[in-house]
């Protein structure tokens, strides 16, 4: 037995399937996909008694509307996209069960961008190269390799956890505003002095033309000491990529696999969540820090990960 949740009236902006990703074929060109802000991802599956890295929905700026054929748990994190139930509002960063014929809807957009929509028993899709993730370009992964549309079937399984919900210090805050720390490289030479002091002093702003491939923000021109060509080598996620324009671009989930412009830096992984949430106009500034306290950061929020999967700071 399954049940099942149909986007019913609307499918939202560009709501599509995501896990942790694709990792381990960038080699073949593969992008790992995945989703813009995993830790919501984690935490939305861990509140339903889902694997951390089980599958959920991810809805971007306009939510889904989505009826219930079954009675079954969800849970909702990251970006506050105004979630009700038959109208009523849905509070994030707690499970909750919602009945059958009951329907889940979005109104705007509060707080940050992002919003994970996680079902008990995870969405049943076809794994591609060991991962449920839409990888949109690509065209594969997910629910038939694209954003869902309106009269689509997910699939779950019938498995009900009740009243959980995270401790408020482990909610994050979004802000228009934010510090993004990065570890500098590997293409200082190709930068003048004057220019890694610009990018670490001065503001940034998220262009309108970003998704989940890259982040073109807006700002002071970083300029190259001679060309802003290399060899082409491999892309990591938040990966700082300055082309001949000198407006950086930030790569994401969905990045390409190889590049060949220099990168002036690269955004820690710690941070990567807080940015996945970023909106068009929010001001960015940067931060250096280095491998010993970025390693040490991630391994902070690995922590807090665990605890909430062994339950010892998720309240029942």
């Amino acid at each position: 037995m399954v049940c099942t949740i149909p986007v019913y009236l609307k499918p939202g902006l560009q709501t599509t399937v995501q896990d942790l990703g694709r990792n381990g074929f960038q080699q073949y060109g593969i992008s790992p996909s995945g989703a813009m802000d995993p830790y919501s991802l984690q935490i939305a599956n861990l509140l339903v008694g889902n694997r951390s890295g089980e599958a959920a929905l991810e809805a971007v700026l306009i939510g889904p509307s989505l009826e219930a054929l079954d009675s079954v748990s969800i849970a909702i994190c990251g970006g506050n996209l105004s979630p009700r139930i038959d109208g009523q509002d849905v509070p994030l960063w707690k499970s909750r069960v919602i009945k059958k014929g009951q329907v889940l809807s979005f109104g705007p957009c509060k707080e940050g961008g992002r919003a994970y929509i996680s079902m008990a028993g995870g969405i049943n899709v076809p794994l591609v190269l060991n991962s449920k993730s839409t990888f949109v370009n690509g065209k594969f992964g997910g629910y038939e390799g694209r954003a869902l549309k309106a009269g689509d079937i997910l699939h779950g399984a019938p498995f009900t956890v009740m009243n959980r919900f995270v401790h408020p210090d482990l909610v994050p805050k979004y802000n228009q505003k934010l510090t993004v720390r990065v570890i500098l490289g590997p293409h200082l030479e190709k930068f003048t002095e004057a220019t890694i002091g610009t990018f670490l002093t001065k503001e940034y702003t998220v262009s309108p033309q970003s998704n989940r491939m890259g982040y073109q923000l807006i700002g002071p021109t970083l300029e190259h000491s001679n060309s802003a060509d290399i060899i082409s080598d491999a892309i990591p996620l938040g990966g700082i990529q300055v082309p001949a324009s000198g407006q950086p671009i930030i790569l994401m989930a969905e990045r390409q696999t190889t590049g060949g412009y220099t990168r002036i830096g690269t955004v820690i992984s710690a941070d990567i969540p807080l940015l996945a949430q970023a909106l068009p106009g929010t001001l960015i500034m940067f931060k250096e820090v280095g491998l010993t306290e970025a390693q040490d950061l991630l391994k902070q929020m690995n922590r807090e990960l665990k605890w909430l999967e062994t339950g010892a700071r998720v309240c029942r």
